[in-house]
């Protein structure tokens, strides 16, 4: 039975309404990780440190669509929520065709630009080389991939949330069918990667466009629409903290990348690069959820009806709590046979990634308290506070983390770094959320 947003949920309709962009999100980092895995145990150590190293840089080019993603949202489902359901769809259409066009800008400076600035990350030689080649391929349907982020909040809001995950599941399939046959048949090394990836990002792209410029039961559908400033004005300062969160994370991961370059060499980025595949699956299930409330959020709060606000708060936080206990125990139990999976050709490499695990698993015991907080703020259109959060936890705490902890704690200074970090995120989650309860009454 469908879910609308107007409803009241209760724990089971918030886990059902929500599962979708849970495993929506799973299903990506999923995806992501079998990439991983191919070019970790067929293309060689050095071109898995490549891809890892690069991979950051890539991001932070794609971050654009999550933000017009998650701000548009907010922005349509608040407009939902007041009752103006062509004005919503107006809007919908607009950030579609500008993240599109924006995309495709990005995209070409970015050709010009990877080889420089994979250069003075600190990559050369073989490494420089597969950073180039895999980072321009990726460039190529970077403008899909950009709408193929944004729709992961758009299906939400449509209320079609199951939809979503069924194209993104498409994608996947896809994606990895294409790494085994590029790969492992045809041996085309890491341009065999990125061309899989961007096909199936383009595919799963496709699919959502056609799904929404035809008529179709949801509230959603691609039409003309007029060029609205103050809209995209809004919409990019209300998803202006997913814009911080993941030019941060990107920034911090390049840092991180050149720490252990100075501290371990190529194994160090190998073995982050596993710790982070991991951490993309377990992250993606905070992020999934968060997405998947956000509209609840937003159109109550459009509504007026502080009560449900109440609920979804309530109801969240004792889910989270849940989740981040699940994630710890679960990081735990399954630190040696990733690690085996990714890298257990090279004993070494195997030790320094083990090490990791054991220090980088409590890390997903805090940070779903901030990532749920951004994403709430966000939601109710305050995108000063999300975009706080979000500043505050993927790039002030982690470079002060990263820089200082090394120095005292060498390699181990490096995992504790994500630890610390997630830790004052949380409090200062605590903290905005307490301060803004009279504003916005939802405590």
């Amino acid at each position: 039975m469908k879910i609308q947003l107007s409803e009241h949920f209760t724990y089971q309709k918030l886990l059902r309404f929500t599962l979708p962009s849970i495993a929506m999100m799973i299903f990506t980092s999923v995806y992501g990780v079998v990439d991983g895995f191919f070019v970790s145990n067929y293309v060689g150590k050095t071109s898995f440190a490549a891809v890892n190293f690069i991979m950051p840089f890539l991001q932070i080019l794609g971050a654009v669509g999550f933000m017009l993603g998650t701000g548009g949202s907010a922005l349509i489902a608040k407009t939902m929520g007041e009752g103006d359901d062509e004005k919503a769809k107006r809007l919908f259409s607009l950030f579609v065709y500008v993240t599109f066009l924006i995309g495709i800008g990005i995209g070409v400076i970015g050709l010009f630009c990877i080889r420089p600035i994979a250069s003075v990350l600190g990559a050369s030689g073989e490494m420089l080389n597969g950073c180039v080649e895999y980072g321009r391929c990726i460039l190529i349907a970077l403008p899909f991939f950009m709408l193929q982020v944004e729709f992961q909040s758009f299906f939400v809001t449509a209320e079609k949330p199951q939809l979503g995950f069924l194209m993104t599941v498409a994608s996947g399939v896809m994606n990895m069918t294409l790494d085994a046959l590029f790969m492992a048949v045809f041996e085309w090394g890491l341009i065999g990667a990125a061309a899989a990836t961007a096909i199936s990002q383009t595919l799963g792209t496709l699919l959502a466009l056609f799904y929404f410029f035809r008529p179709n039961t949801s509230r959603l559908r691609l039409t003309k629409a007029a060029f609205d400033g103050n809209a995209l004005l809004k919409a990019s300062v209300n998803g202006s903290s997913e814009l911080m969160t993941g030019i941060s994370m990107s920034l911090v991961s390049m840092l991180y990348n050149m720490q252990l370059m100075k501290y371990a060499g190529e194994s160090g980025v190998a073995a982050y690069g596993v710790l982070m595949y991991v951490g993309f699956i377990f992250f993606a299930a905070f992020i999934g959820y968060s997405v998947g409330t956000a509209p609840v959020t937003g159109f109550h709060y459009g509504a007026g009806n502080h009560a449900e606000l109440k609920n979804i708060l309530k109801k969240s936080a004792v889910v989270i709590g849940a989740f981040s206990l699940i994630m710890l125990a679960l990081s735990e139990v399954l630190a040696w046979p990733l690690s085996n999976f990714f890298v257990g050709y090279d004993e070494e490499l195997m030790e320094l990634t083990l090490r990791g695990f054991e220090i980088y698993s409590f890390s997903f015991l805090l940070a779903g308290v901030p990532i749920f907080g951004s994403s709430f703020f966000t939601a109710l259109n305050n995108g000063l506070v999300s975009a706080m959060i979000s500043f505050l936890r993927t790039l002030v705490f982690q470079i002060a983390a990263v820089l200082i902890l090394p120095l005292f704690f060498g390699m181990d200074g490096i995992w504790f770094s994500i630890v610390v970090a997630e830790c004052m995120a949380m409090l200062i989650t605590f903290l905005f959320v307490f301060g803004m309860r009279k504003k916005y009454h939802y405590l």
